[in-house]
């Protein structure tokens, strides 16, 4: 594992092919994004099927459009002059002029008031209200700025009265289910309602897929809690919530959402612009190498690309310099500076309780690696959350497991088909990482498991020296052996 922060990778159905995307994946991305706003079904099983060519490893994520507003199309790019008044409509099948901006969203309209500010494509654009009728408004242009199409509209203090799915979102979701993907990101997740909209259609197909709330607006932030209580995983999409929330207040936001992630043992992705400039630059500004590291001090479990790599000119050093940067923010970051895990109230349980002594040990008694047989993947995402310095090796009973673990920082997994042998499936762990170089018969290692078989709970921790245990063979007993 070249580091442990997960790396999440926008891939465009434009630019998929199976060579390129195994770059990436040798380079460090851990998870391929889908961006439904830009993309069909044809596109997505084009990328899908490419990604699995590549490795089984690999988990596919697909965001949701959510309840969010663009512009439609245009024939060419567009340029805007500041003064400049442009008409506004809401009709998703008309396409966008320099005379008249049209958005998705068919009762735009009627939610806007005189004096509104608009900001398009994440505020590149931003245009004011001074007109308002019944199928149309008259705005002034406040800078000049080029609009090309399908672009993000947020208007701050105005709240869209717009269903928390779509139709497509639907289709998508049946994509999802058709074809194991193993994340949803829904889009503009407001209060844990909207998560739970979700939750329904996939519990009525029985399907596993997790699902990632992106907090991009007031709402989600406010609700944070109750939308923590329903969802696998948060993503902190920067770019709407920087147009939806006052910018200076987006740090401070950051920080607080990855603690409560990490408190609660949520996995927790930090997205957009983070190598902005490497769209169209070979290297990264000074301030980006920072935004990164920090993001990786505050404890997050990953990083996501999104333009860097949907059509960007250096996808591949993008990727090779969020490895670098994670890889170095991990050795300097400061062990004072951990969030504290607590374990008390309802969390007072055997596996919280075993996973941070785990992790403890890999400081006092620098133990090399923890080992944990996983089948629902729960042990290995609560190491993950305390941010130990040792890989979690997660030795996974389904393939799909192994890839949900994609999104929690430090975990390795690794499938190895069910066995009744757990002495048999512990050995093969510990050669597999003797193999690989990630131990030595000298090492410490840990082992987490329970004594109650498939899906019965964590219930002790083993620690041991690895070639003790090897040397021992079937003279070495833990409680889920057989003699």
């Amino acid at each position: 594992m070249l580091k442990h922060t997960k790396i999440v990778a926008t891939i465009s159905d434009q630019r998929c092919d199976v060579d390129f995307i195994d770059s990436l994946y040798k380079a460090g991305m851990n998870v391929v994004r889908l961006n439904s706003a830009h993309m069909n079904e044809e596109g997505f099983s084009r990328v899908v099927n490419n990604i699995r060519i590549v490795s089984d490893r690999i988990a596919i994520l697909m965001d949701t459009k959510g309840p969010e507003v663009r512009t439609t199309s245009t024939a060419a790019p567009i340029q805007f002059k500041t003064k400049e008044l442009v008409k506004v409509v809401g009709n998703a099948q008309q396409e966008t002029t320099h005379e008249c901006i049209s958005v998705s969203y068919a009762n735009f309209v009627n939610d806007m008031t005189i004096g509104s500010g608009m900001l398009i494509d994440d505020g590149d654009l931003e245009l004011k209200v001074i007109e308002k009728y019944a199928d149309h408004l008259i705005c002034e242009v406040e800078n000049d700025a080029t609009l090309s199409s399908r672009k993000s509209v947020n208007v701050p203090g105005v709240r869209i009265n717009l269903p928390s799915l779509t139709e497509k979102d639907r289709r998508n979701i049946l994509f999802c289910i058709e074809n194991d993907l193993d994340f949803i990101a829904h889009s503009f997740v407001r209060n844990k309602q909207d998560v739970l909209d979700i939750q329904r259609i996939l519990d009525e197909h029985n399907s596993p897929i997790k699902i990632i709330a992106k907090i991009e607006n007031q709402d989600g932030v406010d609700n944070i809690d109750e939308i923590l209580e329903v969802t696998y995983g948060i993503m902190i999409a920067r770019g709407d919530l920087g147009i939806e929330v006052p910018a200076e207040k987006i740090p401070g936001i950051q920080r607080m959402i990855i603690r409560k992630c990490v408190e609660m043992k949520k996995p927790v992705i930090v997205a957009t612009q983070m190598l902005h400039s490497m769209i169209n630059n070979p290297r990264p500004t000074r301030a980006e190498v920072t935004d990164i590291a920090n993001a990786i001090y505050y404890r997050t479990d990953a990083l996501m690309l999104s333009g860097e790599t949907a059509y960007g000119k250096y996808p591949l050093e993008a990727v090779q310099t969020m490895t670098k940067v994670a890889r170095e923010a991990e050795k300097t970051k400061l062990t004072a500076n951990d969030i504290r895990v607590p374990i008390e109230g309802n969390d007072l349980d055997v596996t919280s309780f075993l996973a941070k002594q785990a992790v403890k040990s890999s400081l006092k008694l620098h133990v090399k690696a923890i080992i944990t047989d996983s089948h629902s993947g729960r042990t290995a995402r609560y190491l993950a959350a305390f941010r130990g310095t040792s890989t979690v090796y997660a030795i996974c009973y389904n393939e799909r497991v192994m890839r949900m673990l994609a999104l929690s920082y430090g975990v390795w997994a690794a499938y190895q088909p069910w066995t009744e042998s757990r002495r048999a499936y512990f050995f093969d762990a510990l050669n597999e990482l003797k193999k690989s170089g990630r131990v030595t018969s000298n090492d410490m290692v840990a082992y987490l498991s329970g004594s109650f078989g498939e899906g019965g709970g964590t219930t002790f921790l083993e620690i041991n020296n690895v070639g003790k245990v090897l040397d021992a063979k079937n003279n070495y007993l833990l409680p889920t052996f057989k003699e």
